[in-house]
Formats: C-alpha cells, sequence, structure tokens
C-alpha cells in the first residue's frame, strides 16, 4: 500500500464533480440492491409519455436508460453536478431545471405521468403528488436510516440517533398522507469496504452529508488512524442504507 501522505494528497486534489463513482474503482466496494434501480427505472421511462427526474446528480442514471419519453425533465441543485448532466443529457433532448428550493417544484399540476430520483435530498412529498397526473407513479430509491453510520461514528463517536432518520415506515406516512399510495417498498443494508485511506477521503469529499464540516486538516488524526486500521485489517467496514419505494397517484 502506498504511504499515508501519497494517498491523501491524491484525494484531496481529485475531483468530486457529478455522480460517478469509478474513481473509487478497486479502492472501495458497495454491495447493490437486489432490485437493480437504475434498470427497474429505465423500464418505466421507456413507458412513459412525461417523465420527471428530481435531483438528477450528474444524470448518470437517467443516461443509462436507452428510452427517454418525449417529454423528460431533471432538476439538480448543485452547478456543477447541472453542468455534468448537460454534457450527456441535453443532447438526448432532456430538459434541465436549476432548483434552489425543492419545496416547490417548477411545473404546473398533474403534469408528469411518472416522476423518478434516485437518492433524493429530500423528498417534498405533497409537491410529488401535486405535479403527477392521476394514475401516474413515484418511482425512487432513497437512503434509508444510518447509512454508513459506521464512517460517522469513526470520526465523531457514537451516534444514537442515527436510526431514527431517513426511515421508510416515515416517508411510506408521508406519502400517503400527500395523496398517494404505496404500492412497494423494500429496504436493504448493504456492505461497504474502503481499501486505503484516500478512497475514504473521496468518499467523504464527494457524499457531504455524511460529514458535512470535513476536511482533511479538521480530521488528520483519525485519518492517520484509519490507515493504521486498513493496514493492519486491509480494509474498514460500514453498511449502507436503501430502500426503494413505489407511490401511485389515484386515477380520480
Amino acid at each position: 500500500m502506498r504511504d499515508y501522505r501519497a494517498l491523501v494528497d491524491e484525494a484531496a486534489s481529485v475531483s468530486v464533480d457529478g455522480w460517478d463513482f469509478s474513481w473509487l474503482a478497486g479502492r472501495a466496494d458497495e454491495q447493490r440492491p437486489s432490485w437493480g434501480y437504475a434498470s427497474a427505472m429505465a423500464e418505466r421511462l421507456s413507458t412513459a409519455n412525461r417523465a420527471l427526474d428530481v435531483d438528477t446528480g450528474g444524470g448518470e442514471v437517467l443516461n443509462e436508460a436507452a428510452d427517454l419519453p418525449a417529454l423528460t425533465v431533471a432538476t439538480e441543485s448543485w452547478p456543477p453536478n447541472l453542468a455534468r448532466a448537460a454534457e450527456s443529457l441535453s443532447p438526448r433532448g432532456v430538459n434541465l431545471v436549476r432548483t434552489r428550493d425543492a419545496s416547490a417544484l417548477p411545473f404546473r399540476d398533474a403534469v408528469f405521468d411518472l416522476v423518478t430520483s434516485r437518492h433524493p435530498v429530500k423528498v417534498w412529498w405533497h409537491e410529488i403528488a401535486r405535479v403527477l397526473a392521476p394514475g401516474g407513479t413515484y418511482f425512487a430509491q432513497h437512503v434509508g436510516p444510518a447509512s454508513a453510520v459506521e464512517v460517522t461514528e469513526w470520526f465523531l463517536g457514537p451516534q444514537p440517533d442515527a436510526w431514527e432518520h431517513r426511515r421508510p415506515e416515515t416517508d411510506r406516512a408521508e406519502a400517503e398522507a400527500a395523496g398517494l399510495s404505496i404500492i412497494d417498498l423494500r429496504c436493504e443494508r448493504l456492505r461497504m469496504e474502503f481499501f486505503d485511506v484516500g478512497a475514504m477521503i473521496y468518499f467523504l469529499r464527494k457524499v457531504i452529508w455524511i460529514l458535512p464540516e470535513f476536511t482533511v486538516e479538521r480530521y488528520e488524526h483519525r485519518l492517520r488512524a484509519l490507515h493504521d486500521h486498513i493496514v493492519a485489517n486491509g480494509s474498514f467496514v460500514a453498511h449502507s442504507s436503501r430502500f426503494l419505494i413505489e407511490g401511485a397517484k389515484p386515477q380520480r
């Protein structure tokens, strides 16, 4: 394994724009949910007429779909991601919209028959229900409770409240309160492994909500300890949490 400083310097300088994690190939690994969200999303897009992808990131998942509806719209709030999404999605005719406040989606009522999202920052269920046409569906993969909590606890110590947030049953209740009927809800906890400290630095720079105030300087002591742990044990193991949720708006 390369020395600590070389790993840190490389990971601290590489770009983290977009939502492509290919830089981590061979350096970290994450088990994928059994339902195969990207392919299932692509199937639904192939039969939709008007689709909206919320929090599209760099458009990576949406761009995997071979067939897109004639009207496909994607929203994103972070400018670097929006620029990356434009590179791949604009040539395919996707309309990109920058949103600053997802609590008010800038679309008229009942315009989309499919709304999708992979790992939305926050779901505003009443807005989702408002923009869905009668009979339309919301199909998404959300981050579940205590996702990668082992990472957070390595740097910050015990997180006793981690299991109280992003609970599937909470989303079910909020979706139903907004008028949607939940037709599928599945949750899985999945193994993650980091094989060098640089992989962890890249992950924390990219997935900023895991450790919002992360900098190499702030957490130098814990990063050095993490490097020693990986050298001694071969990897650092954590677990992500994901759930699939599908809701339908009644025909009337």
